[in-house]
């Protein structure tokens, strides 16, 4: 692995027409492109003209693709093939490119015999070697005779032909399961080209997966790292390049999703250079996240309610910025900012890491392409180091401690109350926008050194929601992303893109009855759960009674139990959850979440009922 390896994208990774494409990847730091056929067949340029845009912008153009169905039992078939194939060749030399992409056939005529296909390859490939090119035979996961990277490397050999090489593809060996470590056995000037993509793991019609549901590498489920450290351990020294087939990313901004994907090839890049192949492109591991310094919610203005609620949860107002219309609230180890300037609807607007090294953790998150946060500060205030999330959310990099950098910007009006038995913030809760839910998963995995845990669906009230959550090896950050499928409609007035703080207590039901006592507004859970709860969990009768009374939700789990208490929506979109882990609990309530959504809607129903107009 080069310090700096040359990174490449397929056009068809991105929306847009072929100018706009081009135009993404120089702007995210791609070297290099692959043309894919369509994009070049659509575009008023010429095969020459794009190659001088692609000069302008400072890429080069690494491969053109797909050359599909070339083999034929068919004579007048192959021949007319052959002729395709030397248009195809024009093209690469006007475009200046020397690799093809030639994809295993999917075709009934297609030829089963290994050696007669390796005959038709080579044929094709003297032809290529004339004109100074060469041929990338490609297994497609569901190509007809060869669909695995084995049997594609069996024709290869067979064809021994220095113009014939692989085009090995993540996604059509890992979607296969296939054993990869015998790729290091091949000889590294054989792969010609190598294309990544990551992609969730499921269980469907692999060309359905694969044209609809590919994601950057870190987004997925694949073992990418252990896939490239097998390929460059082969002595693969080509370019790093992206093929990805996502319905959304065709839709997208395509300079968002160019900079996400070269995100996710340095990313990679630094993976598998931690596991002891080569050199670490990105300039070091992201620094050790040492907890949640401070939680920020933007109340749009001010909102008593929220103080309320702050207060009955045990939480102290203990200063007030120096120069913002920001407060501290504290208990424990737990800091929640409520920040009341004017401006949009209520949020969780930031959130502060402690990290071991903030400098270090906010170069490393620039060359990541993560946008510097611009802010304003005082002349005696903490310039602290931030970034911006994809969904917009401002992500700052502290000392660790009580008295960080950033506590002086307040004045202390008080000392933290014992409160009701918070600890720490446990975890933070962000529904993200449709199309960054995949995006936001490796913005963290990436920048934050996160590591992804449990994922998968759940069916809300309003439609499936995926769910992914992250946490760093010690479960000293953790965060829990959702993101609905499908956008909802206007009829039922659920939460918009809920958002949620999820603190530490020894004890929840203690917890939850100093909070009722207090005046916190608790969110009531139906009698229907609790009888289905203790049908599926043996609980004590006591026990049971003070969830009922108290609106406990209990989600058991194999190593211990999750048990939350949750106030009613605040602010608009935000809710407080007071959180207990049993054993060796590491989930985050999901099975309960349904429960907990009808109940809030519930609640904002009742709400709106009494509001006079």
């Amino acid at each position: 692995m080069p310090a700096d390896p040359h990174t490449a994208v397929a056009t068809v990774c991105l929306s847009g027409a072929l100018e706009d494409k081009l135009a993404a990847a120089a702007t995210a730091g791609f070297d290099g492109i692959e043309i894919f056929e369509p994009d070049l067949v659509a575009s008023p340029m010429s095969p020459g003209e794009v190659r001088l845009r692609c000069a302008d912008l400072g890429l080069s153009i690494d491969l053109y693709q797909p050359f599909r169905d070339l083999d034929s039992t068919d004579d007048d078939r192959l021949a007319a093939n052959h002729r395709r194939a030397q248009h195809k060749f024009d093209v690469m030399r006007a475009l200046g490119t020397d690799t093809v992409l030639v994809c295993s056939s999917v075709a009934s005529d297609a030829v089963a015999d290994p050696d007669r296909l390796a005959g038709q390859l080579a044929d094709l490939a003297d032809r290529a070697a004339e004109r100074g090119l060469r041929l990338a035979y490609e297994a497609l996961a569901w190509g007809r005779h060869v669909d695995t990277w084995e049997a594609s490397w069996d024709v290869v050999r067979r064809a021994d032909h220095p113009a014939l090489g692989l085009c090995l593809d993540s996604f059509h060996v890992l979607s296969r399961t296939s054993e990869i470590d015998g790729i290091a056995a091949i000889p590294g000037e054989k792969i010609f080209f190598l294309q990544l993509a990551d992609a969730p793991v499921l269980s469907m019609d692999v060309l359905q997966w694969s044209r609809h549901h590919r994601l950057f590498p870190g987004q997925g489920g694949f073992d990418l790292p252990r896939f490239l450290a097998a390929v460059l351990d082969a002595g693969y020294a080509g370019p790093l390049s992206l093929e990805v087939f996502n319905d959304v990313f065709r839709q997208a901004d395509p300079v968002r999703t160019a900079v996400d994907g070269h995100r996710s090839l340095l990313a990679l890049a630094e993976a598998t250079a931690a596991g002891g192949t080569g050199t670490d492109p990105v300039g070091g591991p992201a620094p050790a996240v040492e907890g949640t310094a401070f939680v920020e919610i933007a109340t749009g203005g001010e909102d008593p309610a929220l103080d309320h609620a702050l207060t009955a949860l045990g939480f102290a107002r203990t200063g007030h910025h120096l120069t913002k219309p920001v407060d501290r609230w504290e208990q424990g180890r737990a800091r929640v900012l409520v920040n009341r300037a004017e401006g949009p609807a209520a949020a969780i607007s930031a959130l502060a890491v402690e990290s071991a090294d903030p400098p270090a953790a906010a170069r490393r998150a620039a060359r990541l392409g993560a946008p510097c946060l611009a802010r304003a500060h005082g002349p005696a205030e903490a310039d602290l180091p931030a970034v911006t999330a994809p969904d917009g959310t401002a992500l700052f990099f502290c000392r660790p401690g009580v008295d960080s950098d950033w506590s002086g910007d307040f004045r202390t009006t008080r000392s933290a109350a014992a409160g009701l038995g918070v600890t720490a913030v446990d975890h933070v809760g962000l529904a993200q926008p449709f199309d960054h839910f995949d995006e936001a998963t490796l913005f963290y995995r990436a920048v934050l050194g996160l590591q992804p845990g449990t994922a998968g669906e759940f069916a809300a009230p309003f439609g499936l929601v995926r769910s992914r959550a992250l946490a760093d090896p010690a479960r000293r950050v953790r965060l829990a992303l959702t993101v609905s499928l499908l956008r909802r409609g206007e009829w039922a007035p659920g939460i918009p893109e809920p958002q949620y703080i999820a603190l530490a207590v020894d004890d929840v039901v203690a917890a939850a009855r100093a909070a009722r006592a207090a005046g916190a507004p608790l969110l009531g859970i139906p009698d229907n759960y609790y009888e289905d709860l203790a049908a599926r969990v043996d609980l004590p009768s006591d026990r049971l009674a003070a969830y009922r009374e108290l609106g406990v939700l209990h989600d058991q789990g194999p190593g211990g139990a999750y048990l939350q208490v949750c106030t009613e929506v605040l602010a608009g979109r935000i809710f407080v959850a007071l959180v207990q882990r049993v054993g060796d609990d590491d989930g985050y309530g999901w099975t309960d979440t349904p429960v907990r959504m009808s109940a809030h809607r519930r609640q904002r129903l009742a709400r709106r009922a009494l509001t006079p107009g």
